[in-house]
């Protein structure tokens, strides 16, 4: 389709042009719209996590191994958090309807069955990774909220069709390997597209910050999608998939109707960069401008013909990677997403499996209890975003959190099984230093390189930097879940040990560009005192002439 016929898609969203009709034609300020548009996008991938999870809180149920070695002596209840964390009420063999029994779920029960589920798990992500350059190259030339909307409709239908597969007494692996591929190529829509629309619509000014904070998405997502698959998996565990894939439907509608993608959509001037000529006021001056007080910034002020969200030229990929700190960040996230994609994917299954103060959780209470991991992950990215916006030294940030890492996955495998209460305080210790760098690099970091000056602000990269970085990233994202599906037959050492290799890596990757931010620190630390020392100077020499 033509530049021009996708334009004439371009523009309002409905909801939006509902709303102004409501309110008498009156429209939101500036203000109004980035919150909008925040709440939005952190609903929107929120729901794309929230679609994830279910695979996670399943395996034990597929693949129930140890689910005669559990002890169903009482125990003290509740803990820790009312009935949500209940020790071993449900079994995997108490599940389904008759056709489930404690033998699992064929082809999942078989003596290769960690295995099967660790390809389940690398074909989602290598479809999802691979999907990913091609879907933040569309997002920088098609409409990223009529993108947005058909990769979450389209997400949610596959995600669903995996969980009819229990209905229809679906024993084929292939079909469950098919629904996850195509359903990987999906959710690659999403992160390039919500990255861009946020980056639109704020400067660089705290951006750290507030993305750390909007990141938090991913954790919720991790969370709901936990609870949500674990509260209906008594009824079977098809529905475990169903309900979160119902839940993305409902998003990409939201989406529809109410995202506004590019500020010019909404009459609001000057996308993520600013013209050449200076012409029209960037997100940051505009903000000064509503601090200042001139929070009513008229719309309309610029024809979206002009202006709008098709005016400007995409980049390509080889273009994309040439921007400097590019590649160095995209390798990094290639180790950091492995590690946060393998507690993503593993972590219920793990604690499942791993006596916790000398007793085993059902399957419910390990998909509950793995969110707290997530908890510690909402407080890393805000944190992350925070010290990095603060140093204004995003590769140092990363790699100290890395670094960081390696002791709290180390401490949690070693002590994490003495007591419920140890468990969750290592838990989100390391959720804290797994997931901070992982947010900071996906979302600031991705934002920064996305509007470079050396783009000269003529062209569109946000959404196709961010799908290099994260792609890469999803690469090494799906070799962890795989790797651990064969690891984890060694062991639990040797899973962790991976992990801890995985993070030193990825700390390290970030070498040069630590060395040369702590050289711009320096640099800047010797010309002020160099302006200092030459201010001291010039105010002496009129005392010295005095004297004379």
């Amino acid at each position: 389709m033509s530049r021009h016929g996708l334009s004439s898609f371009r523009g309002t969203p409905p909801g939006v042009v509902l709303i102004r009709r409501l309110r008498g034609g009156k429209d939101w300020s500036l203000t109004t719209y980035r919150y909008a548009v925040l709440l939005i996008t952190f609903i929107a991938y929120a729901c794309y996590h929230a679609s994830r999870k279910p695979s996670s809180i399943v395996k034990s149920v597929l693949y129930p191994e140890h689910a005669h070695g559990h002890n169903s002596s009482s125990a003290p209840l509740p803990w820790p958090l009312g009935d949500v964390f209940i020790q071993d009420k449900i079994h995997p063999g108490d599940l389904g309807d008759g056709r489930f029994g404690s033998s699992g779920w064929a082809p999942f029960n078989e003596a290769d069955g960690t295995s099967k589920l660790g390809e389940i798990d690398v074909a989602f992500l290598a479809c999802y990774s691979l999907g990913m350059y091609v879907a933040g190259h569309l997002g920088d030339r098609l409409d990223l909220r009529l993108f947005l909307t058909f990769g979450m409709i389209g997400s949610g239908i596959f995600v669903g069709l995996f969980g009819m597969g229990y209905f229809w007494n679906l024993h084929v692996f292939f079909f469950y390997l098919a629904m996850q591929m195509v359903a990987g190529l999906f959710q690659a829509t999403g992160w390039p597209s919500v990255v861009a629309v946020i980056g639109n619509w704020f400067g660089k000014r705290k951006r750290g910050l507030i993305m750390g904070i909007w990141n938090a998405h991913t954790s919720v997502g991790n969370i709901s999608g936990s609870l949500l698959a674990a509260a209906v998996l008594d009824y079977g565990w098809g529905w475990s998939f169903i309900v979160p894939g119902a839940l993305i439907v409902l998003g990409g509608v939201l989406v529809y109707l109410f995202l506004a993608a590019y500020p010019e959509d909404v009459g609001f001037p000057c996308a993520n960069s600013s013209s050449v000529s200076g012409e029209h006021p960037c997100p940051d001056d505009m903000e000064a401008q509503t601090q200042e007080g001139n929070s009513n910034i008229k719309p309309h002020s610029v024809s979206t013909s002009s202006m709008g969200s098709g005016s400007k030229r995409s980049v390509g990929l080889i273009e994309a990677c040439r921007i400097p700190g590019v590649m160095s960040f995209a390798m990094c996230l290639f180790f950091s997403k492995l590690v946060a994609y393998t507690f993503l994917y593993w972590l219920p299954f793990y604690l499942s499996q791993t006596e916790i103060g000398g007793r085993y959780v059902s399957v419910k209470s390990a998909g509950n209890l793995s969110t707290l991991f997530d908890v510690g992950g909402i407080a890393g990215g805000i944190l992350a975003g925070y010290i990095s916006d603060k140093l204004n030294a995003r590769a140092m940030t990363a790699a100290s959190f890395m670094y960081l890492a390696i002791p709290s996955m180390l401490l949690y495998r070693k002590y994490g099984n003495e007591s419920k209460r140890i468990n969750i305080l290592l838990m989100m210790v390391a959720g804290l230093f797994v997931n901070g760098p992982y947010s900071l690099i996906t979302t600031a970091v991705s934002a920064d390189l996305g509007t470079h000056a050396s783009l000269r602000g003529d062209s569109r990269a946000l959404a196709t930097v961010t799908a290099i970085i994260d792609g890469t990233g999803s690469v090494g994202a799906a070799f962890g879940p795989l790797l651990t599906g064969f690891m984890s037959k060694k062991g639990w050492d040797a899973v962790f040990e991976m992990l801890m290799a995985c993070a030193l890596i990825a700390g390290l990757l970030l070498t040069r560009l630590v060395a040369a931010e702590i050289r711009d620190k320096f640099q800047k630390l010797m010309e002020l005192s160099n302006r200092q020392q030459s201010g001291e100077d010039s105010s002496s020499q009129p005392l010295l002439s005095n004297r004379s």
